[in-house]
């Protein structure tokens, strides 16, 4: 091995190891405890799914309501007749 490969080799362990210990001390808590789970669950997923859904119907139905509906179209129309 050449002197310049086992210094890039040595760099890239140091750098390796340094990251490696940056991330277990950001998995850590306040009390110095490694935590078990750092994400979301399945469960998590499906609830915040589930709730975007829910969200998005009722976004589509108040902008496909009548009113709304209505007031998009006469902004749409103002803006097609603008002078500039």
């Amino acid at each position: 091995m050449s002197r310049k490969f086992r210094e890039a080799a040595g760099t890239a362990r140091t750098g390796s190891v340094r990251l490696a210990a940056a991330i277990r001390r950001r998995m850590r808590d306040r009390g110095g405890q490694l935590r078990s789970d750092a994400g979301m669950s399945t469960a998590e997923y499906a609830v915040g799914t589930i709730a975007a859904c829910g969200f998005a119907a009722v976004l589509y139905k108040v902008v496909t309501s009548g009113a709304v509906s209505s007031e998009l179209q006469q902004l749409v129309e103002r803006a097609l007749h603008a002078r500039f």
